[in-house]
């Protein structure tokens, strides 16, 4: 355990844990993404509330949640020790635009990137899950049929349609979405790098799907929104 943990402490034991929680979370945006997009199924909320209810009863599924708030929390968190711990090994910032020309905008700004995209991740939980899990008043859907029983479930449809409704929201969330794009966009070839893959013969492969994954999904999350509201007026 000693050996684990110091490991965990290295500069090298840092970057992995970097790498492979990023890695869980990019999976995770794929399987979030695909529920959500069932808010465009057109057909009243219906098949976006039996996922809600799916997602909310079901033993495995929440207990991939809890680990991924786990492996939200150590990826900030190891974000944050490694940016305090190279910026104090390079205490003299470089001269001209070295810098510039050794690395991506996206590389060189991931902290402030990680920072905006906790910030929204916070505005989104308060708006959706919490109000999920601890809202008062919420729209219920009477004797519909889940899990061959009738039962009173919430309409989450309603709730996400209403916070959707507001200009002010969509425009947080596209910018949320546009700074996703550019943290995932360094974030992807990174996590890779680091576990080896980034100067193998894989690595035009994989800076490709980079590309592509960085752009897609922040995309496809970000028609929502825009779809829904524009539905509503």
């Amino acid at each position: 355990m000693n050996n684990i943990a110091t490991f965990l402490r290295s500069s090298i034991g840092r970057k992995l844990m970097m790498a492979l929680t990023g890695l869980f979370l990019i999976l995770f945006l794929v399987v979030h993404l695909a529920g959500n997009l069932q808010l465009l199924a057109g057909d009243g909320g219906e098949a976006f509330n039996r996922y809600s209810y799916f997602m909310a009863n079901n033993a495995l599924i929440q207990t991939v949640s809890k680990l991924n708030f786990l492996f939200i929390i150590l990826h900030v968190i190891y974000s944050i020790w490694l940016t305090r711990t190279n910026a104090a090994a390079r205490p003299v910032p470089y001269a001209g635009k070295a810098k510039e020309v050794q690395s991506q905008w996206s590389s060189r700004n991931m902290g402030i990137l990680g920072t905006l995209i906790l910030l929204f991740l916070i505005v989104h939980l308060k708006s959706f899950w919490y109000e999920f899990k601890f809202g008062a008043g919420l729209p219920m859907i009477t004797a519909g049929t889940y899990d061959g029983l009738n039962l009173d479930i919430l309409d989450a449809y309603s709730v996400v349609a209403t916070a959707y409704a507001s200009p002010i929201y969509v425009a947080i969330y596209l910018i949320g979405m546009t700074v996703l794009a550019f943290h995932l966009y360094h974030g992807f070839q990174s996590a890779f790098q680091t576990l080896g893959l980034g100067f193998s013969k894989y690595k035009k492969l994989i800076q490709t799907v980079g590309v592509i994954y960085s752009i897609l999904i922040p995309v496809l999350f970000a028609i929502i929104p825009v779809v829904m509201h524009l539905q509503q007026h």
